[in-house]
This record gives structure tokens, sequence and C-alpha cells, in this order.
């Protein structure tokens, strides 16, 4: 999977992982998230997305994002 699918992907997971936590972040937040969270979640989740295929990738992507946000909202935001 290439860099650039995953931060395409991550975009769109950074506004889901948002969605789905209760984040209220401004849209660049919300990009960097989401392209961090689908780096982590999708390079951790490479042999699974190469054998399930890309839905596992995106999968991969909003539970790195999930992760990310997760962190954020407990350390970083005050």
């Amino acid at each position: 999977m290439s860099i650039l699918f995953l931060v395409i992907i991550g975009i769109a997971a950074g506004f889901l992982a948002t969605r789905l936590m209760g984040v209220e972040a401004d849209l660049p937040t919300t990009i960097a998230i989401g392209v961090l969270g689908a780096l982590v979640g999708g390079l951790l989740l490479r042999g699974v997305a190469a054998l399930f295929g890309m839905a596992s990738g995106f999968v991969g992507a909003v539970l790195g994002a999930l992760a990310v946000l997760w962190i954020y909202k407990t350390y970083l935001k005050k």
C-alpha cells in the first residue's frame, strides 16, 4: 500500500475518527490525526491488507486514527 494512498485514506479516517470519538477539532488537526493514524494503522496492518484486500487497510486507518485521537485527547488537549 503506497504512502499516498494512506494519506488519502487518512483524511477520511481522521474525519470519521473525530466523529466517533466526539472530538471537535479544526480541519488541519483532523487531517493530521487521520494521516498519522492511517500511517500507523496502515503500516501495522500491512500483512492483513495483503490477505484481505483494501477494506482492511481502511479499517486499520480508522483504528490507527482512533488511537492517535485517544492520545491527543488524553495527553495533548487540555
